[in-house]
Parts: C-alpha cells; structure tokens; sequence
C-alpha cells in the first residue's frame, strides 16, 4: 500500500432566509483558476496553511476573498475525497456554514471570481463543482464525515 499526501482546505455556505425564494446560499463564479473555471462554487474556500487550523482557515479565506469579518462559523461536515482513479492527492475538506458576519461580502479577487451570487439552496445554478454540488445536498443532514469518489 502507498502513502499519499492528504491537502485539506475549508469552505465556508454563508446562508441567509428569502421570504420569497426560501432558503439561499452565496456562490462564486469560478474565473482564472487552474480548477473548475466557469462552475459555482462556495462564496469563500481555500488550503488550510501550515499550523493553521480549519477553523482560522475559514475565517482567513471569508477576509481575504469576501472582505467580511467575524463570520459565526458553524461546522457541518468534514468529507474525504479522492476522483475515481485519477492521480491527484487526495482531499479532506472542512465545510462550515454561517448566517452572521461583519461586512457586506463582495468580491475581493476579481481575477478569480467572475460573479457573486445568492442562489436558492433548492435550485442551484449549472454547473456546481460536483463535490460541492454532493456537499450542499447534504447541509443540515446531521453527518459528521462523508467521503466522495471512491469506489466503495
């Protein structure tokens, strides 16, 4: 058996009620990246940096790329992820939700985001990146730890 190198990063669903729409979720348009150019994404996400944990890393990534502070993060799921087969390092990702923060969220990296959006969590724009799409189906499911594109 090989060892393999584990990248984790967090993601941060900042959520909020529409009496019309229902529950929404803001998303990025990813723009400029080496990965998943032109799909919705989460608002606010990146690698937890050495000595960092999830936690700050969520918060960290929520300033850098959505200029808000004091986010009330509350975990939701931790998810292990591999892509069927293909030779990349596999995944662990931290997925937070929050509904209270300091700031109005706006984009902060043009060259990486096209477009902020608030999306209702029951019809979500195409195409979602498919492990994100997986994540935001299971918000408020009670898992602690789910896995995604592995064989068993």
């Amino acid at each position: 058996m090989s060892s393999f190198v584990v990248v984790p990063a967090s993601y941060i669903y900042l959520l909020r009620d529409d009496e019309t729409h229902g529950p929404q979720v803001l998303l990025q348009l990813r723009s400029g990246t080496p990965y998943m150019d032109g799909h919705w994404a989460a608002a606010a996400a990146g690698h937890v940096e050495r000595g960092e944990t999830a936690f700050a890393a969520a918060q960290r990534e929520a300033a850098e790329e959505l200029g808000i502070t004091d986010v009330g993060l509350s975990f939701e799921f931790t998810m292990q992820r591999t892509q069927g087969g293909e030779p990349i390092d596999e995944r662990v990702d931290f997925f937070f939700t929050a509904r209270s923060w300091a700031g109005e969220p706006r984009i902060i990296e043009p060259h990486k985001c096209a477009e902020l959006r608030w999306c209702s969590v029951d019809d979500l724009p195409h195409p979602v990146v498919p492990h994100e799409a997986f994540a935001l189906s299971r918000l408020g499911c009670d898992q602690r730890y789910l896995s995604h594109g592995f064989d068993n």
